[in-house]
């Protein structure tokens, strides 16, 4: 969305909180949020993928702060990572000041040819999961511009699903799977991962297959139902958002990814292994049942086919599981993005 001749991305509102001062950022729209399950209610407000982008003409002061707790906000110019520019956010209004950097005049443009944004491009990005608080935005002062649509890259790439999705245990944002995914596939993420409470609701279905702004998408469906919805219940509620997405999108290629290995496959003679399988076996149901042929099946397992790199729980992928499964993922996208 924009604002302030500010580019919110993956911000769908900006919500007053009485009494609290600034406008927090929200992933999806208020009337969607609020239908919501309870917990993905509170996840929304949590700003996974979220970055403000704007291109200065002068150097720019903008306000932030975060609630929750502290939050780490990298700056990026483009796709160069601004040494030394990250600050923290906390309760208090900061302000931060940018500038175009001087180094960054007068580049070859051979040598940014095959970069996704334009180096002109400030990007703010704020941690998701557990790594950050709910960020507010205070206000800004400085000549700018919200980036033009040559800046940023022309293909989008829609993640839907658990705290794997919304990238719980990488060390930082750009380590995500969703992130690593995009980069290689030369798109710009939109992260609508819901950490514990992916549930395949039918307002995150409905909001997903409405947006209009994506050209790829991927729908993990979802650990979070283990042991919380029976596989009828499952198989019920996956059909119908596969269905509601792919029917408003029968042109636009959608993924649907099952079960990622966790702690209860890696343990030896664990009786609840087969309940994952189980909701893998639906979801494969489901993909070959539900008569679009934009619905495609990408096997979690494939994407992460070791337990190296998961972090001590045996559930989460740390940075180097992230980026094997980015990569795994982005050839799997990739042949269903070819025109030809």
């Amino acid at each position: 969305m924009l604002h302030d001749e500010i580019k919110f991305h993956n911000v769908r509102a900006l919500q007053r909180v009485r009494p609290r001062e600034g406008l927090r950022l929200l992933r999806v729209p208020e009337g969607v949020r609020s239908d919501l399950n309870t917990g993905a209610q509170t996840r929304m407000c949590h700003p996974a993928g979220t970055e403000i982008r704007f291109v200065p003409e002068e150097t720019v002061r903008i306000t932030l702060s975060s609630k929750e707790r502290d939050s780490l906000v990298r700056v990026f110019w483009g796709d160069f990572q601004a040494t030394g520019a990250e600050f923290t956010l906390g309760p208090d209004p900061k302000t931060v000041e940018l500038t175009f950097p001087d180094r960054l005049t007068n580049l070859d443009p051979e040598s940014t040819g095959s970069m996704r944004y334009a180096p002109e491009v400030c990007r703010l990005v704020f941690p998701g999961d557990h790594r950050g608080g709910h960020i507010y935005y205070h206000g800004v002062e400085g000549k700018r511009r919200p980036p033009t649509d040559g800046e940023v890259p022309r293909l989008r790439y829609l993640a839907y699903g658990t705290s794997i999705t919304e990238g719980e245990a990488p060390s930082a944002e750009m380590l995500t799977y969703v992130n690593q995914a995009a980069r290689r596939l030369g798109a710009d993420p939109i992260n609508l991962g819901s950490c514990g409470t992916a549930f395949c609701d039918p307002a995150m279905a409905t909001h997903i297959a409405n947006r209009g702004d994506w050209d790829v998408a991927t729908l993990s469906l979802s650990v979070n139902m283990v042991n919380r919805f029976s596989p009828a219940e499952f198989r019920e509620r996956a059909a119908s958002m596969v269905e509601t997405v792919a029917d408003a999108n029968p042109d636009t290629p959608i993924a649907c990814i099952t079960l990622f290995p966790h702690v209860r496959e890696y343990k030896r003679n664990h009786e609840e292994a087969a309940l994952s399988e189980t909701f893998r076996e639906v979801l494969r149901e489901v993909v070959a049942e539900c008569g679009y042929d934009n619905v495609h099946l990408v096997e979690g397992p494939d994407l992460l086919p070791t337990a190296s790199g998961l972090t001590t729980d045996l559930v989460h992928p740390g940075d180097d599981a992230m980026i094997r499964m980015g990569e795994h993922l982005a050839r799997e996208l990739e042949p269903l993005l070819r025109t030809d």
